[in-house]
């Protein structure tokens, strides 16, 4: 599937900053989502003994959620880990596995931040420009910002503020479990971000999407049920 190349992947830590800030400008806060019946999970798999590490790209159908297709990238991760600018590490990874694929989802779940970043351009942001596609933000970690108590019981939520601006949702997606992290990537609304990231759950905390990304990044398609 095709790809729009923004920028240079080489670049330095203070580069890959003056990116995230211009980049942030065009994320769009408008839901574009419209009956969508193939929805995709990304996620990576930590860097081995080595540095290399595998990008996963699982594409599932919708409302039935079983799998479509499934596209794995390995090479050696270059780019330092640095809070706040993890994209730069793992979106090349993950847009090689998108290239790979034969088909085009028409929805995104990102195993990271959207706006909830604080230049507000997380992974799910800056894979959803380079896509162009509806993207999520669904992360298992608070990156920024703050929230009340959410309480454990599925479809709960309590907004996650910067300040007074709302920059994402901590969301239980199944009863008895802590909250995940969502929040727009790009061509969607929260109230859409969070219905999406609750229809795609199938029982597990995580959405099936996502579960399934993970499983195929450390390779164990052998465990997906």
């Amino acid at each position: 599937m095709q790809v729009h190349n923004l920028h240079s992947w080489q670049v330095t830590t203070h580069e890959a900053i003056d990116i995230q800030r211009t980049l942030a400008a065009q994320v769009s806060t408008k839901s574009e989502i419209a009956s969508p019946r193939l929805v995709a999970g990304v996620d990576i798999s930590s860097p081995d003994a080595d540095g290399i590490a595998s990008g996963a790209v699982f594409v599932v159908s919708y409302p039935e959620l079983t799998q479509v297709e499934v596209q794995v990238a390995q090479w050696k991760v270059d780019f330092p880990y640095v809070p706040g600018l993890l994209s730069f590490r793992e979106a090349p990874l993950i847009l090689a596995a998108f290239q790979q694929l034969s088909s085009t989802p028409n929805l995104i779940l990102v195993d990271g931040q959207g706006i909830a970043h604080p230049r507000r351009l997380g992974l799910a942001c800056h894979l959803g420009l380079f896509l162009n596609i509806p993207t999520i933000g669904c992360a298992k970690s608070r990156l920024f910002g703050k929230h009340t108590p959410v309480t454990k019981i599925k479809g709960s939520f309590a907004e996650l503020r910067d300040g007074n601006e709302i920059i994402g949702a901590a969301l239980c997606t199944k009863n008895g479990t802590n909250p995940i992290y969502v929040s727009i990537g790009h061509k969607v609304d929260l109230p859409c971000a969070i219905d999406w990231a609750l229809r795609c759950c199938n029982g597990y905390k995580n959405p099936e999407p996502l579960r399934k990304a993970h499983l195929a990044a450390g390779e164990k398609l052998r465990d997906l049920s």
